[in-house]
């Protein structure tokens, strides 16, 4: 059957509704039947389009439909190079015919590239590229498949003669797991395309928040552009784009389609425009560590609750770097062995002789410690000052809803509570973990630079030291905890930004609307709960009698919360510190006129000029 027969027959095939006879690849392309899909690329600083990457689509209704069935044919048939080369070409076609505009990257594998690049005549593509006078300096080789590959200096060689046509460079998925940092450094590509997994979900995940600031940090030091692969919801693009990454691609921003995109999609649009900034996710802003005690956990064979003493050495003997074993019964722990208690009992004489065949559980620890996999930092550094502290030595089992997981070391836990804790100390507030004064100045110093509005909020406790005098700084630490506490569960974490600066000194910086609200049943809320942290006499007195700064004794109201709130036009403020300043002037008004909260809304008239700017940092 002739090709022009076998296209008029899945033509035919498919407007019936019937499942057409399977094409080869190579019929597949002489047919025309593949076609060319564009999905923009878009500037994550101003929203224009900066450029599509050519898809290929087969043909509708055949199961070489999809961009994956059709590649994974052309591999078995051994036709891939042809088709990256048709695909190619019929790119190039399109694009010329639509206008050119912008950047148009096309895929090729390491070695397709290599193999292309070698013959004479490109295989033809350069021919195409002169007859339609493309504009070579708009091309962009996006590298696929990089992650083997075995001929480095023939892919040298090949991108050198890109370059002379002043054909530009992408990696493609770069961070899936397969692609080389080395091939970066060694191919100085002009775009890194980083693989969709860090930009999903990426405002709830700090851990991809540190990576894309570590890859964009190298992207600077070659001189790359880096674009954020997967884009799907406005948070996402919010983080990136505040993150400084400068080129975004996703279905949030246009999806593949026939023609060129001449803007983004709306959504997308919007959060560009938006002079709103995210709040970057961190572990030290939920008021607890991220980390968990499954972080620490060593995978470890256990042993069955039958196992004898022989067992017990024979493991030990297999693996000299086994600390300590569990003994399971149906996947609950009944039992540890740890090495050293096990050979100081097994060295003894005649003990092989007389125990070796009984049960190891005789002379285990049939009470070790056990814990939870998701046990977080609070309740490690409770572990770490108990009384029983026979872990450090024999190390514990770690369980998931009861059920053994793996064990730990008591050295690998003290070291992880400690690094934990001077991480925490270094930008955060030890008490709440809520971000201090380092990444509060940051905030401040991103909204400015943005040009967003805000609103600055300063609160504060009301008589909060004669209470911790009285009452003792345990049950202070309690009160300041409610304050951290109120006020997260009144702000939008995705919007809103809570720092302790320190002691009951608390920043918030507002980017919600209804900011007022929220600030007002925060006071009311906490005014309401701190009642609890009084003894019943307090209570019914309306305070406590506790001695002023001065020694002297007297009576003190009840603890309530002040908040001094200042909305920051933009263009007002050019430092971080200025905005502290007077945020700090509204706190004390607010104390002062024990107004609960008191709104300054009057600031932009008072720092206008360098004079008024000096007085406002001095008043603090």
């Amino acid at each position: 059957m002739s090709v022009s027969a076998r296209a008029n027959e899945h033509a035919t095939a498919t407007e019936g509704g019937a499942e057409p006879q399977l094409m080869t690849v190579q019929e597949i392309m002489a047919c025309g039947l593949l076609t060319t899909h564009f999905q923009p690329l878009g500037r994550l600083r101003d929203g224009e389009v900066f450029g599509h990457e050519a898809l290929v689509r087969g043909p509708k209704g055949h199961a070489l439909g999809t961009p994956d069935a059709l590649f994974a044919a052309a591999r078995e048939q051994g036709v891939n190079f042809d088709l990256e080369v048709h695909c190619v070409k019929l790119a190039l076609q399109n694009w010329a015919q639509q206008g050119m505009r912008g950047r148009l990257l096309v895929n090729l594998s390491a070695s397709s590239l290599a193999a292309l690049m070698a013959h004479p005549v490109a295989h033809g593509i350069l021919g195409l590229v002169k007859d339609l006078q493309l504009v070579t300096s708009r091309l962009v080789v996006e590298l696929t498949e990089h992650e083997r590959v075995e001929d480095l200096p023939g892919l040298q060689r090949a991108i050198a003669i890109l370059r002379e046509y002043s054909v530009q460079l992408a990696l493609d998925d770069f961070g899936d797991g397969r692609s080389s940092l080395r091939l970066w450094a060694e191919l100085k590509p002009d775009f890194v395309k980083i693989d969709k997994y860090f930009a999903k979900d990426i405002a709830d995940h700090p851990d991809k928040v540190q990576t894309i600031t570590a890859l964009k940090r190298i992207a600077e030091t070659f001189g790359t552009q880096m674009v954020a692969e997967g884009l799907e919801t406005q948070q996402e693009l919010r983080v990136l784009r505040d993150l400084g990454i400068e080129l975004g691609q996703g279905y949030l921003l246009g999806r593949p389609q026939a023609a060129l995109s001449d803007v983004l999609l709306p959504a997308a649009r919007d959060v560009i425009c938006s002079r709103e900034i995210s709040v970057l996710p961190s572990k030290t802003r939920s008021g607890r560590s991220d980390f968990a005690v499954g972080e620490i956990m060593q995978r470890v064979q256990p042993l069955p609750a039958d196992a004898t003493h022989q067992d017990v050495a024979s493991r030990f003997q297999e693996d000299e770097t086994l600390k300590a074993m569990a003994v399971i019964k149906d996947g609950v722990a009944m039992g540890l062995v740890n090495r050293q208690s096990f050979y100081n009992q097994y060295s003894k004489p005649y003990f092989k002789e007389l125990y070796g065949k009984h049960s190891c559980l005789l002379f285990a620890n049939t009470l070790p410690l056990q814990l939870e996999s998701h046990i977080g930092l609070d309740e490690l550094t409770e572990v770490l000052t108990s009384e029983d502290q026979r872990y450090l030595t024999e190390g514990f089992i770690i369980t998931k809803d009861g059920q053994y997981l793996g064990m730990g070391t008591g050295e690998r836990l003290v070291r992880a509570v400690t690094e934990l804790r001077i991480e925490a100390a270094r930008h955060a507030n030890p008490l709440t973990f809520l971000p201090g004064n380092i990444p509060l100045t940051m905030h401040i110093h991103r909204l400015l630079h943005s040009g967003a509005e805000f609103v600055a909020c300063y609160a504060d406790l009301n008589h909060f030291k004669p209470f911790n005098d009285y009452y003792g700084y345990w049950r202070g630490d309690e009160m300041i905890r409610l304050l951290a506490n109120t006020l997260q569960a009144h702000c939008d974490v995705r919007r809103d930004f809570i720092g302790h600066v320190g002691g009951d000194d608390f920043v918030v910086l507002f980017q919600s609307e209804d900011w007022l609200a929220r600030i007002e049943r925060a006071v009311a809320t906490f005014n309401d709960r701190a009642l609890s942290l009084y003894d019943e006499i307090a209570r019914q007195q309306g305070g406590i009698e506790a001695e002023d700064r001065d020694g002297v004794m007297r009576f003190f109201p009840l603890t309530t919360l002040s908040a001094g709130v200042m909305p920051v036009p933009a263009g007002v403020f050019t430092r971080a510190e200025m905005v502290a300043s007077a945020a700090a002037v509204a706190k004390h008004k607010a104390k002062q006129l024990q107004a609960g909260v008191f709104v300054d809304d009057c600031v932009a008239q008072r720092v206008q000029g360098p004079q008024g700017q000096h007085a406002l940092l001095q008043a603090s």
